[in-house]
């Protein structure tokens, strides 16, 4: 069965709780980048003694930290339910024992793809809110801060997705790796169990190098962004008058670069998820 199939059962299955907890962080999300344009808006309408803004914002941020609290519970309960139909449904159907190397690394695999649903879609999700909310809302402040951080996606997208093939090759190595842990540990032959986990150990490293070069690159790139965003903003020409407009556009930035700091793990998860579906998939029929 192809693997899209198999991540699109489990949507399917559970589309209602994921419904749910999607459409609450879609929620706290919408407040969370509303938040700066308010504190600008409250510094401002603070200087003049005024409070409407603030109490815009302190109501904001304590619907936000609600609602982030209703979401996180939730999340908990969803996940670990999907975990367990999931993976008891998968093992129920394995009556052989001759697999129990693959079916133990499959096992944890699942536990993965869980964590995908809860924890990196998210994670990607905000990332997405961060980039075009703060595209979105920087176009009130200064036009020329939006293009120059569309110039940026351009590199940006280049480095990813050589970083992502990268990442696809290295994780499918280090996983066909691990579906061997079990039949190594049971052969209780101590050159094969130091072969495994030495190799283990350097895919592991291989994939850490890689990591560590494509954070440097994407920090200097977002170092360069950040400065040259706040020298267009604070020059004469610019539209930014007000102390709190230059706050505002200040956090917008900070966002949109955090937004763009997660591109390379997402294609990281990416390659991840592809490789754990494909594996799931080829031993069972979901």
């Amino acid at each position: 069965m192809r693997g899209e199939g198999y991540l699109k059962n489990i949507f399917l299955t559970h589309k209602y709780k994921m419904l749910i907890t999607y459409l609450l962080f879609g929620l706290e999300m919408t407040a969370d980048i509303l938040k700066p344009y308010f504190i600008g808006k409250a510094v401002n309408d603070l200087m003049l003694d005024k409070f409407e803004s603030l109490f815009i914002f302190l109501s904001l941020h304590v619907g936000w930290m609600i609602i982030g609290m209703v979401r996180l519970r939730y999340d908990t309960r969803t996940y670990s339910s999907i975990y367990n139909e999931v993976i008891l449904k998968f093992l129920s159907e394995r009556s052989s024992k001759s697999d129990v190397s693959k079916l133990s690394a499959h096992s944890t695999l699942t536990r993965e793809l869980t964590d995908f649903l809860e924890l990196d879609l998210v994670f990607i999700m905000e990332a997405l809110f961060n980039i075009i909310g703060s595209l979105i809302l920087l176009f009130f402040y200064d036009v020329k801060v939006v293009l120059l951080c569309f110039a940026v996606l351009f590199p940006i997208a280049f480095i990813s997705r050589r970083y992502g093939k990268k990442m696809s090759v290295l994780t499918h190595q280090k996983n066909n790796e691990i579906e061997k842990q079990v039949d190594a540990i049971s052969s209780f032959d101590k050159n094969e169990i130091n072969r495994h986990y030495e190799a283990l150990r350097s895919w592991q490293v291989k994939i850490a190098d890689q990591q560590t070069f494509n954070f440097g690159v994407m920090e200097s790139i977002v170092a360069l962004l950040t400065g040259a965003a706040l020298l267009i903003s604070t020059r004469q020409s610019s539209p930014i008058q007000l102390e709190g407009e230059l706050i505002g556009i200040y956090f917008y930035i900070i966002k949109f670069t955090k937004g763009l700091e997660t591109i390379p793990y997402i294609l990281e998860k990416y390659a991840i998820l592809k490789d754990i579906i494909q594996r799931i998939s080829s031993f069972e029929k979901y």
